[in-house]
């Protein structure tokens, strides 16, 4: 089960995961992870990068963040949008947000 964040609750929702990865696609085309701080300010993420991952982020702007639940019980949050290289960072632009349901059943 998934439920939808609105935009406008990003940033409070963001308060309970501290780290993510963005998954952006290389060439191939394959998915490659980086994981960052979750740094969120203004309705965009900013991301240190290495070169690999901005030049797929230049080529392939769309691009996935994930945020995993802490200890897997709980919902972990995926972030839809589009990257822009900024010098030797990323800017991240969420499009959609929602909260999927727990990897790990509590009962």
């Amino acid at each position: 089960m998934s439920i939808a964040v609105a935009l406008a609750d990003l940033g409070t929702t963001l308060a309970d995961y501290p780290w993510g990865y963005l998954v952006s696609v290389t060439e191939e085309p394959r998915g490659h992870t980086l994981a960052v701080p979750t740094r969120f300010a203004d309705g965009v993420f900013t991301l240190d990068a290495g070169k690999g991952t901005r030049a797929n982020v230049a080529a392939r702007p769309k691009a996935t963040m994930v945020f995993p639940s802490v200890d897997g019980t709980g919902y972990s949050l995926i972030v839809d949008g589009e990257a822009t290289v900024v010098g030797e960072q990323i800017t991240f632009t969420p499009a959609t947000a929602i909260l999927h349901r727990p990897a790990i059943s509590g009962s």
